[in-house]
Order: C-alpha cells, then sequence, then structure tokens
C-alpha cells in the first residue's frame, strides 16, 4: 500500500490546511518553555486564530487532562490558564479539543481501576454500559467556575497505526466522533445535535434541513481507510510554529502601535482566511510520532487529522474489493498463472513468458487503478497465492517427470547400459536427426550354424535359447559400458565409445570378446547338465565375433518422426566382415590390426593377440592385417602360448614361401590349438589346420615372386 501512494505520488489539497507546530523551538526555554504548558497559551493562539486571523475551525491535538501536570507546578497558574482558556471556549467558537481512548487507565466513580479500550463495532462489543467513554479535556479551576469546554473529537487510530481512523465510537456517555468529523461539523456550521449521523454502511453529514451535506463509506460501519495526499515535509502542507502564533497573539495586546500593527498584518495573511487550523505536537520530545505511507521514517501524527479532512472534503475515498469479489481474483489469477505455467511441449516457454506477463500486467493494474480511480485491488493475497501455487504445481511436475524419465530411463536401459544412460541424461544433449564422426569399435556376434537349431528346436525351445544367449552378451555389453544397436536374429550389434565417449573403447570391445565366449562356455555346461531338454547341437553352440576399430558415422539415422541411433561407415562392414571372415581362419574372435592397435595402448597386455595375416575381404580393395584373439592372459595356458609361438613361426615361414617349413610349423601348433575339431563340441577347424591347407595349396601353386603375403577372400 505504501508503495502505491509513493507512486501515484501527492495529490492537490482540496482545503486549506494549517498546521500549527508545537515543536522545539516553542518548547525551548527562553520561548514558552518546557511542555506541560499553561492553557494560557492555547487561549491567545487559538482566539487570535479565531478572532483576528478568520479561520474556519481550530483543531487541538492534546489531550488536555490534567493528569499530565506535575505536582510541583504553580497551581495558581494552572488554574488562571484553565480559566482563560475556558472563557474563550464558554462563548463556542470553532475550536475542537481532543479525546482518546488509548492507553489510559483510571477510577470509576465507584473507585475501581478501570481502562479505556477503542470500542471496534466489528468486534463483539460488551453492553453499552460497559464502554467507558474516553478522556476528555479537564479544567482544574480551584472553585465551580461555569464555561463550556467547546466540541471534541476522539484522536484514536485503528491499531495506532496512521492509515485507518475509527470516525466515530459509542460508549456509555453518548457517541463520539473523530476529531476531523467534529472539525467538519463546524466548518460546515451544522448542528451538534443533528449534523451527523451513523446509518449501516455511512457516515452522513446532515443539514438543518435534513438534506445530506456529504455522505462517507464506512469501513467495517465504522472505519476510515485514509486517503493520503501528501508526505509530511510537502509544501502543500502549510506550517507556523505556535511560538510565533502566540507571539504575534501577544502583540495584538501591546500599548506599541507598531507591534500592533505587525500582529495585525500576520494574521491578515492569506494562509489564515478560511483555513482549517490544526495544532499539534511536532517535536520528537512529545513522542507523537510515527510513519506514513509517504513518510518510512516517523512524522508527526497530526498529519493524520489533516489527510482526513482532506479525504472526506475531495470526496477520494479507497475503495476495495469485496472478500467474494478478492476471492474470485485470487483464484481467476491463480488458475491462470498456475495453468500457464506448467504447460508443456514447444509452447511451453511461451506459456511461462505469457503468466508472468499477465503477473506484471496485474501488478501494472492494481497502480493504475489505486492511481486513476482510487481502487485498492488485492495484490500480495492474489500473487503470493498464484507464485506459491505455481512453484507447488512445478514441483509436482517436476516430481512426475522425474518419475517419466526414471521410466524411460529404465525403458532406455534395456538398450544401453545403465551408466550410458545416465552420462546421456547428465550431458544434456537432446536426440536430433543425423549424426557426426567418431572413432569406436563395432561389435558384430552371431551364432555358429545357427540355421540348423530352427530345425531341430521348436518354437519355444528356440526363442527360450536365445533369449537366454543374448541376455547373456548384452548384460556383458552393458557391463562394460558399450551400447547395444540391435539384435538381427541371433546376431548383436554393439559400439563401444559412442554415444557416450569411452577412451579404452577397443580394449573394452575386446574384453566383452573373451567374457562372451567365457559366459557360453558355462552356459554350454549348464545346457548339458539339464539333460534331454537340449539337443547335443546346442551342447556344442558357438558364435563368432567380428571387431573392428576406425572412425565411423555414428548418430540417429531414419526419418524425422522415428529413427534409431545406430553406426554407419566402412569400418563398421569391415568389423561385419571380421566376424563373417571369423569362420573361414578358424577363429571365434577376430579383430583388425586397428583393434589390437588401440587395446593394447589403452589396455596393455591383457588380451593375447595372434596375427592370421593380411586379408582383403570380399568388397574391399585394401589389405587388412587381422589378429585372432586368444583369451585374456589370465586365462590362457601354457600350452595355447606355445601353439600361438609356433603359430607366429610357421607364419614367417608362409611369408618367405617356404611351404615346408611352414606346413611343419603348422602341424606343431595344431596340436596345441585350444580348439580342436572332434574333441571340442561345436569346434570345425581352428587357424593352424587352414593355414596348413592354405600352406599345401601354395605348395602346389606358388603365386609368385611378387606375392606380399595377401588373401584374397572370396567369401563374406
Amino acid at each position: 500500500m505504501d508503495l502505491r501512494f509513493k507512486v501515484r505520488g501527492e495529490l492537490p489539497s482540496p482545503a486549506k490546511v494549517l498546521y500549527v507546530d508545537i515543536d522545539d523551538i516553542a518548547l525551548d526555554p527562553n520561548e514558552i518553555g518546557g511542555w506541560p504548558w499553561s492553557r494560557h497559551y492555547m487561549a491567545k493562539v487559538t482566539q487570535a486564530l479565531v478572532e483576528r486571523a478568520g479561520v474556519k475551525v481550530v483543531g487541538v491535538d492534546i489531550v488536555m487532562s490534567d493528569a499530565g501536570f506535575s505536582e510541583s507546578i504553580d497551581m495558581e497558574k494552572l488554574i488562571n490558564g484553565n480559566r482563560e482558556f475556558g472563557r474563550f471556549l464558554f462563548s463556542d467558537p470553532p475550536v475542537i479539543l481532543a479525546a482518546s481512548f488509548t492507553g489510559s487507565q483510571f477510577r470509576d466513580i465507584n473507585g475501581e481501576l478501570a481502562e479505556r479500550f477503542l470500542p471496534l463495532v466489528a468486534d463483539e462489543l460488551p453492553p453499552l454500559e460497559e464502554i467507558h467513554a474516553p478522556e476528555l479535556p479537564n479544567f482544574m479551576v480551584g472553585q465551580p467556575f461555569p464555561y463550556h469546554p467547546g466540541g471534541v473529537g476522539i484522536i484514536d487510530t485503528y491499531d495506532a497505526d496512521t492509515r485507518v481512523v475509527p470516525l466515530y465510537a459509542p460508549s456509555n456517555v453518548r457517541t463520539y466522533y473523530h476529531l476531523a468529523v467534529e472539525i467538519l461539523r463546524r466548518y460546515w456550521g451544522l448542528s451538534l445535535e443533528t449534523g451527523v449521523r451513523v446509518e449501516g454502511d455511512f457516515l452522513d453529514f446532515m443539514g438543518a434541513d435534513g438534506a445530506v451535506v456529504n455522505r462517507v463509506p464506512l469501513r467495517d460501519q465504522q472505519l476510515l481507510e485514509i486517503n493520503w495526499f501528501s508526505p509530511w515535509n510537502s509544501e502543500q502542507n502549510l506550517r507556523i510554529s505556535f511560538k510565533d502564533v502566540y507571539v504575534y497573539a501577544m502583540f495584538l495586546e501591546s500599548e506599541d502601535p507598531e507591534e500592533v500593527s505587525t500582529a495585525e498584518a500576520f494574521f491578515a495573511q492569506d494562509v489564515f482566511q478560511d483555513s482549517i487550523v490544526l495544532i499539534g505536537p511536532v517535536s520528537k520530545l512529545l513522542q507523537d510520532l510515527a510513519p506514513t505511507p509517504f513518510d518510512q521514517a516517523p512524522v508527526p501524527k497530526v498529519g493524520v487529522h489533516g489527510n482526513v479532512l482532506k479525504t472526506i472534503l475531495s470526496g477520494q475515498y479507497l475503495n476495495r474489493l469485496t472478500n467474494i469479489q478478492t476471492y474470485g481474483v485470487i483464484f481467476l489469477l491463480t488458475i491462470i498463472v498456475t495453468v500457464l505455467s506448467i504447460v508443456g511441449g514447444m509452447r511451453s516457454v511461451l506459456a511461462r513468458g505469457a503468466g508472468l506477463v499477465i503477473m506484471v500486467a496485474y501488478v501494472y493494474l492494481s497502480f493504475f487503478w489505486f492511481e486513476s480511480v482510487n481502487w485498492v485491488l488485492p495484490l500480495i493475497a492474489p500473487l503470493g497465492s498464484a507464485l506459491s501455487t505455481t512453484l507447488v504445481a512445478v514441483a509436482w511436475q517436476v516430481v512426475d517427470e522425474q518419475k517419466a524419465k526414471g521410466r524411460i530411463k529404465g525403458m532406455f536401459g534395456t538398450y544401453l547400459a545403465p551408466s550410458v544412460v545416465e552420462s546421456m541424461i547428465e550431458s544434456g544433449r537432446d536426440p536430433e536427426l543425423g549424426g557426426h564422426d567418431a572413432v569406436i569399435t563395432p561389435y558384430f556376434s552371431d551364432i555358429q550354424s545357427f540355421s540348423a537349431f530352427s530345425e531341430v528346436l521348436t518354437s519355444q525351445q528356440l526363442g527360450e535359447l536365445l533369449n537366454e544367449y543374448l541376455t547373456v552378451c548384452t548384460d556383458i555389453i552393458q557391463n562394460e559400458g558399450g551400447t547395444l544397436d540391435k539384435y538381427i536374429g541371433d546376431a548383436v550389434v554393439a559400439m563401444f565409445g559412442a554415444p557416450v565417449d569411452l577412451e579404452n573403447h577397443a580394449y573394452k570391445a575386446c574384453l566383452v570378446s573373451q567374457l562372451v565366449q567365457q559366459e557360453l562356455g558355462e552356459l554350454r555346461n549348464k545346457w548339458v547338465s539339464e539333460g534331454d531338454k537340449w539337443p547335443s547341437l546346442v551342447h556344442g553352440m558357438r558364435t563368432r565375433i567380428g571387431l573392428n576399430t576406425g572412425e565411423c558415422m555414428i548418430g540417429n539415422m531414419g526419418s524425422r518422426n522415428r529413427f534409431n541411433y545406430t553406426m554407419m561407415g566402412d569400418n563398421v562392414n569391415l568389423a561385419a566382415r571380421m566376424e563373417s571372415g571369423a569362420k573361414s581362419w578358424g577363429s571365434f574372435t577376430m579383430a583388425a590390426e586397428t583393434t589390437r592397435f588401440a587395446c593394447e595402448k589403452l589396455g596393455g597386455d591383457r588380451i593375447v593377440f595372434r596375427p592370421l595375416g593380411r586379408i582383403v575381404v570380399k568388397g574391399r580393395f585394401r589389405p587388412v592385417q587381422i589378429h585372432d584373439i586368444v583369451g585374456l592372459r589370465e586365462n590362457v595356458s601354457q600350452s595355447t602360448f606355445d601353439c600361438v609361438g609356433l603359430f607366429g613361426e610357421g607364419m614367417k615361414l608362409y611369408y618367405q614361401q617356404d611351404w615346408a617349413g611352414a606346413l611343419k610349423k603348422f602341424e606343431q601348433s595344431a596340436s596345441l590349438e585350444p580348439f580342436t575339431p572332434g574333441r571340442d563340441a561345436g569346434v570345425q577347424s581352428n587357424p593352424s589346420l587352414v593355414y596348413q591347407r592354405i600352406a599345401a595349396n601354395m605348395a602346389v601353386n606358388p603365386p609368385g615372386d611378387d606375392w606380399d603375403g595377401t588373401y584374397v577372400m572370396t567369401e563374406k
């Protein structure tokens, strides 16, 4: 509310309101002196203002109670001052004195201790006879003296604040009206008995003919919310020191004609003519200060009465919505902003922006309406409700999205390793159609002679067998950070190094190939242990794996509406040829030379390789050095190492075209091969046997002197 007043700024005053300040100058011992004063000073000032300055009404914002005087005061001076002021008030001048309900204890006529309180009509009031009258002006005169104390008005504010005042209050004596109401009653010349009437939600100023002179809307049938016109130190607030007025009032009684003339000129100023004068304390010593909507630092509270006067005189009353209307605004703004804030999809940013714009527009509207038509739209409750409800809704949406993300993560985790899925989520990159080049290691595997399985197994058996095998393969791939690309029947296609970077992808791919071969061995033992459940063909099931490392195109390939994350390129095709060509070389895991180099660079010598020579695969023209992956070093027996050594010696003689020597070495290594036909189920050949046939054929059909050792394959 204070911000609305400050943004709106000052309003022009509808009447001439003059403040006569009881300030530090007046309280100076060299001037009038310390407080409380003799009523003599108030008598001289009010009389001069009314009779010589031509003011319309004087309001005194001081409760003139004898309780404020010290016991050591000069009683004769006190009584004389009371008599002097009383004589002036007896003539019923337009002077209104202050009364107050707030903060005073007293003894009633029975001597019982009682406390005054401001009776609020909106509260549950006690019986009228229990509501004590406010503390009224009191004049100690020492002996009976007939005088009339003039009009009185209460100066209480609601909750001791400066924003709301009660315009009247009932009591066990009579109804008392606010100081400003009594001032205006005299200002308009209305009757003390019938000039003011309260009916329902209105306080009416009534003319002698019964017509309503001015109607004031009430809040809670009693209160007025002040429309503050200006800060205290505004140029529109006419102010003068009480001391100055008193000095010139005394000049009027001077025997010096010059002083009298000076005083008459002073009181003839236009600032006094037809004005409403408010006499009140402004010195900090008198502690009658409080903040206002315009003033953050406490200022004199006499300004409250001036702004109440201006509010009523201007008719610019502050209007508020009813409770039902307020609830409607809160509900409507909350629903609109909350709905816009939780809109999903492509329009979510636009919707959230619209919600913010609506809230800003509502704030602007509340300030605009306040400035233009004095309407106070609720601000904190609607905005607070909209923001808090939106926060709850967004929090709920986040929780729901996290659940959805968890479900997606779980579903996506059936295709990728959980660690890979987590890395993709943390990367913050959204999937998009298209791809990029990256060095990875494609992985292809296929069950040896799988078509034969379809002939001897029922569809149910085939599905059970394949699912068990593929589960083992997939778990191993994902556990080592690989990404499952796809299943093609019994074939498994995977990639290492994408979509999340994996520095040692070649080593991981080689490691997975050997772990899969080991687990397949365990499965074969399990199937054998299950007796007649599986035919002997299953007991000897073998898989061949092909690996290659190189630059590939990876990304989302397909249509704009549906695509797969996959890999493409020559190096992918070569990896597939490694798998299909492994059969021709008697190998169960065959890798290109790039894979061996990358593996040994980052994986050490844990993977045992055996060079199988240079070949040109079908569909390509450049020769490729191929290698058989013998196994993991910790699992390779000494006889197998001896086999690899003899095989290597045979390859050297082979390249030297020493066919007889090479054949002899291959015969020796064949006896030490880890997989031998006839001995090991499902084994049809091995590298030593393959090269025995090749060397024997070369001996019969030599390749010529320009031969570089490359073998051209005619099959995939």
